[in-house]
């Protein structure tokens, strides 16, 4: 079999010929036209498949490796300036932002729903040392409130109310939809006006936008995930198993 490297090379002389640059002595071959093109380059491909499989396999990891390079390099900025995670989200607990954990979230994924009492138990116990900041990461392809919900609290949030709309909205999760919006936003005391004009606007588009592609450079494929000083993890965590981060993240740097 040849080698990856040897058949990457006869695909390229094939394309350079066909595209003038071969030398003197081939002058005056007649070049190929697209068709035969493409049946020349299928024709090694069908006789390499695993030669070809191995380049694009190659491709890949050094893709996966550049991509987890450049995520470690943003875990360590995070874990010496911690706050810089919160940029315009909504934030609880200490004012001192240099313990802040960040919790990626779903308000119609039922795990999320689970990790919520999770994160509220441990709050009350360590919110004077940490923290918390919401981002919204909406799975849409299989959670149709997911986005409208994400939209509604940021809404609330403009009002100074997100916090009130967040429990809300997980303790009445199995009630998602357009009147859990507008009871909420009500008993809440929020302009009405204001709130709807606010969750349907471009402008919570783009929040929810920028949180989403956040989430994502960080290595969130799904919800419930965290990061906590630079540490990455995802899954319903428990209040102990928050403790247990926090422990770590407090430990002197060595």
């Amino acid at each position: 079999m040849r080698s990856p490297a040897l058949v990457l090379s006869i695909l390229l002389a094939v394309v350079f010929f066909v595209g003038g640059c071969g030398n003197p002595a081939q002058v005056n071959s007649a070049p190929l036209d697209a068709s035969e093109l493409e049946g020349r380059v299928l024709d090694i491909i069908r006789k390499n498949p695993q030669v070809i499989l191995e380049s694009v396999q190659a491709y890949q990891a050094q893709q996966q490796q550049e991509r987890t390079a450049k995520r470690n390099e943003i875990y360590a900025q995070l874990a010496e300036a911690p706050k810089l995670v919160i940029r315009d989200s909504p934030f609880t607990g200490s004012q001192a932002q240099t313990i802040v954990l960040a919790e990626f979230s779903d308000f119609q994924c039922p795990f999320c729903k689970a990790a919520h009492q999770a994160v509220k138990e441990f709050m009350g116990q360590y919110g004077n040392e940490v923290t918390l900041t919401y981002k919204f990461f909406p799975i849409a392809q299989i959670h149709p409130q997911a986005e409208p919900a994400a939209y509604a609290a940021w809404a609330a949030s403009q009002q100074g109310k997100f916090w009130q709309f967040y429990d809300g909205l997980f303790d009445a999760q199995d009630r998602l939809g357009e009147e859990l919006y507008t009871s909420l936003a009500q008993s809440q005391g929020l302009n009405m006006a204001k709130f709807d004009r606010d969750r349907r606007s471009a402008a919570a588009k783009e929040a929810v936008a920028k949180d989403l592609e956040l989430g994502r450079s960080l290595g969130v494929t799904g919800t419930p995930s965290y990061l906590f000083n630079g540490r990455f993890f995802s899954g319903a965590p428990s209040a102990k198993d928050l403790a247990q981060v926090l422990a770590e993240v407090k430990k002197p740097k060595s």
